[in-house]
């Protein structure tokens, strides 16, 4: 290790630099009900209880010596980087640079030691590269006064600086009011240590849709047994009780994989994998695509098998490519005897059934689209999506042509085992749909009675009403069954008032008075128009002030994510943080990277910046039409799974339980 960085260890605790924090916490409501002191300074530091002659600052947890007075605490609170009053927390929070003017005689070790931890967890640069000496001749040359860390250094000063901005979001909810949704999935890393992930969802104050990664700690397995045990560990961890909703994924059903997948859909796969197995194979590929002068500029890909909307994508490319296919297997001997050992060539019926299949691939490509983000809020688009479904595949098994209605008929097989039980309906999804101003409740009656029948459909109107009401009750606070519309018993003052006895009249009759609960209110009035988005937190930030009982219900249901992306996107920065090259890191330190990269996201604590979802699918379309991907069976499943994980046995029928994502509500109290 060099000497110099061992001085530069010493010369500058990570005890201060760590806890010194550039973050902005999602707003919280205010209370009134904090403790004042006779110095304001107070306001920012609380003794310690071991020591009376101490006092620790709430901003950035220092200890600071207060037993000759509170200057000491004011001279700290100037420099505290966590301290939005301060110097440094201001220049920090407006995310701005001091000018070259100001940096001169004033160079800030410990500033510069906090971004340099936060750069490598950001990054994801391996801990040797802070002793590389490219590294220490760039920071010599920036800044000569700082000292570069050892890895080691580097390493401990990553795991505390986790822990302090551990115990900033542990604050945060020790405050939040509201109620949290959970998202959480299962991974194995390239050491074969099986991970669990665990994401926090909800709404701030500000309705600003959060999420934030609890943990993501090494498990002994995946079954359900296993999770519930760390998922319980973790919250309790945290401290967290006031839990809504917990989604997980349905992965027995990846078992399955596709073991009966259609012979037609198999035969095109094994042609696109000829022609991209080498680049002569490819070559004489592209001569058939000029000789038939196909315009399309993108070749055929290779999809990943697990991976059913990668099969979509490979469909589409293949069919676009069609006649290319047919002359390559006139002219090149090679392609007929390969596929031949297989499957054989694609014959024009294959073609034919392909085309037929894609339609049924493409609804779902699209809903899984606009459902799957995790930036933006989905509860209120999750049954609109499954509805609209039903009654796509209900249209498809009319259809005169025989082979689309038996296909219909065997997805529509599937779709029932997951959404034909009435009794099964998840009612808060319902009610998360009501909460949109543009459908409300009579959006959702019809489409009950349409799925399911005037009868049955009646039936869970009747409860969507009940449950709707009972926790909106519940929202209120008043006790089980008293509606806010009836009339209490009066006071002696409210009688003075009521001169003709209207009240007498009402309790006499079972009438109610005119007055209408919040809930009356809002399904009443006219829905919102929907020719084009709405900001659906936009408008609840708007009308909270109309609606606060029914914002406290919209800001926590609709806070529930209908998918695991979130959870399982942690898997891909956890695959690029334990590589071949880190596959050393212990899980503690695995835990760290992963959870404060999750943390640094932004401004610490901010608004999620929102997701441009058509320049992602533009950039995994060209990824995935231009590359081969090439992916071993094993491999596929721990990093090529599809987003909620769910497949089933034939390729038509494969994307109707990927909506099957489980969803529990937790608790309510």
């Amino acid at each position: 290790m060099d000497p110099t960085n061992e001085v530069a260890d010493r010369d500058v605790p990570m005890s201060e630099s760590a806890e010194h924090s550039a973050s902005t916490l999602p707003p919280l409501p205010t209370t009134s009900s904090e403790r004042k002191n006779r110095s304001t300074v107070w306001d920012h530091f609380k003794r310690t209880s071991d020591d009376e002659n101490k006092a620790q600052c709430q901003h950035c947890l220092k200890v600071i010596k207060c037993g000759n007075g509170t200057s000491a605490m004011r001279s700290h609170l100037k420099i505290c980087i966590s301290n939005p009053g301060s110097d440094r927390g201001k220049r920090q929070k407006t995310g701005t640079s001091p000018s070259p003017e100001a940096q001169v005689g004033r160079f800030d070790a410990e500033y510069a030691r906090e971004k340099l931890i936060s750069m490598f967890i950001r990054e994801e640069l391996p801990f040797r590269f802070v002793e590389s000496q490219g590294f220490k001749e760039y920071s010599a040359a920036l800044q000569p006064g700082f000292n570069t860390l050892s890895r080691i250094t580097l390493a401990r000063d990553i795991l505390m600086f986790y822990e302090t901005k551990k115990v900033q979001l542990q604050k945060y909810f020790s405050k939040y009011g509201g109620r949290v949704c959970l998202t959480t999935d299962n991974w194995s890393s390239c050491q074969n240590m099986a991970y669990m992930c665990l994401t926090v969802h909800f709404i701030d104050v500000d309705w600003k849709l959060q999420k934030k990664i609890l943990n993501f700690c090494q498990v002994t397995g995946h079954t359900g047994e296993i999770m519930a045990q760390n998922v319980e560990a973790c919250l309790n961890s945290w401290k967290l009780n006031k839990i809504l909703s917990l989604t997980v994924d349905n992965a027995s059903s990846n078992d399955d994989g596709l073991k009966e997948i259609d012979d037609s859909v198999a035969k095109i796969r094994d042609a696109v994998k000829y022609v991209r197995s080498s680049n002569s194979r490819l070559a004489r590929f592209k001569a058939c695509i000029a000789q038939e002068n196909i315009p399309h500029k993108s070749l055929v890909c290779i999809d990943v098998e697990t991976r059913w909307n990668s099969t979509y994508l490979m469909l589409v490319a293949a069919l676009k490519h069609q006649k290319a296919f047919e002359l390559l297997e006139m002219q090149d001997k090679k392609f007929v005897e390969e596929l031949n050992k297989g499957r054989g060539v694609p014959s024009i019926q294959d073609w034919d059934y392909a085309k037929s299949v894609l339609p049924f691939l493409e609804m779902f490509y699209d809903a899984t689209l606009r459902i799957s983000g995790s930036s933006y809020v989905t509860s209120n688009l999750y049954m609109k999506e499954v509805f609209a479904l039903g009654r796509r595949i209900q249209q498809y098994r009319d259809d005169d042509d025989l082979s689309i209605s038996l296909m219909a008929s065997k997805m529509k097989a599937k779709y029932n085992k997951y959404w034909g039980n009435a009794k099964t309906i998840n009612m808060l999804l319902l009610i998360a749909v009501v909460l949109d101003p543009c459908h409300k409740l009579d959006y959702v009656e019809w489409c009950l009675v349409n799925s399911f029948g005037a009868e049955v459909g009646g039936e869970l109107k009747t409860k969507l009403s009940s449950c709707l009401h009972s926790l909106y009750n519940l929202y209120q606070g008043a006790d089980e069954g008293n509606q806010d519309d009836t009339l209490s018993q009066p006071s002696p003052s409210d009688k003075a008032k009521d001169i003709y006895d209207m009240g007498l009249y009402r309790r006499s009759t079972g009438r109610k008075s005119n007055l209408k609960s919040e809930l009356d209110r809002y399904l009443n009035e006219d829905c919102e128009p929907d020719d084009k988005p709405l900001d659906i937190l936009g408008w609840w930030k708007v009308n909270s002030n109309r609606f606060s009982v029914l914002a406290n219900m919209a800001r926590d249901i609709l806070a529930i994510p209908v998918s695991t992306v979130a959870s399982e996107s942690a898997f891909s920065m956890g695959g690029r943080i334990i590589d071949q090259y880190r596959s050393s890191l212990t899980p503690k330190m695995v835990e760290a990277l992963v959870c404060t990269e999750d943390w640094l996201k932004g401004d610490f604590f901010s608004s999620l910046a929102p997701e441009n979802f058509e320049e992602l699918e533009k950039v995994e379309q060209d990824l995935i039409l231009s590359e081969d991907i090439t992916c071993s069976s094993d491999r596929s499943k721990k990093f090529c799974t599809p987003w909620m994980g769910i497949l089933v046995s034939t390729i038509i029928a494969v994307a109707m339980s990927f909506f099957a994502v489980g969803i529990c509500i937790v608790s309510l109290a």
